[in-house]
């Protein structure tokens, strides 16, 4: 299997996650067969807002805002691919790795309302 690394730009997008999502896609980076990279992390509330108005986000009251999110993009040839099934394979190695890591996430794949496959959470049960 393909070894992948967390980039720079990705770390620095980390700044102010939970500790322990930060552990979880950092495992998930070597287990996934396909690179991805971390879209966003922590969000300021004006950001979230420019997401709401433009229809990106469903709610003024995302994990994001606390931490508790990050968004990842598949990387091919060292360009974001938006094709959902890159997707289900970054979340099959991020839900490997939560289970591995004990901690508990929930996809925005999974979703059935708005599906949001770059978008991971830790689960609001355990991290409320």
């Amino acid at each position: 299997m393909t070894q992948f690394r967390i980039g720079a730009k990705s770390l620095k997008k980390l700044d102010g996650v939970h500790p322990d999502l930060v552990s979880v896609v950092a495992k998930a980076i070597n287990l996934t067969t396909v690179d991805f990279a971390v879209l966003e992390g922590l969000r300021t509330l004006a950001r979230q807002k420019e997401l709401y108005s433009v229809g990106a986000s469903k709610t003024l009251n995302s994990r994001h805002l606390t931490g508790h999110a990050v968004d990842l993009g598949v990387l091919i040839k060292g360009k974001i691919a938006w094709d959902w099934p890159l997707y289900e394979i970054v979340a099959d190695a991020m839900k490997q790795a939560a289970l591995e890591l004990k901690v508990p996430i929930v996809w925005g794949g999974d979703w059935t309302t708005f599906k949001d496959g770059p978008h991971f959470e830790l689960a609001r049960r355990r991290y409320p």
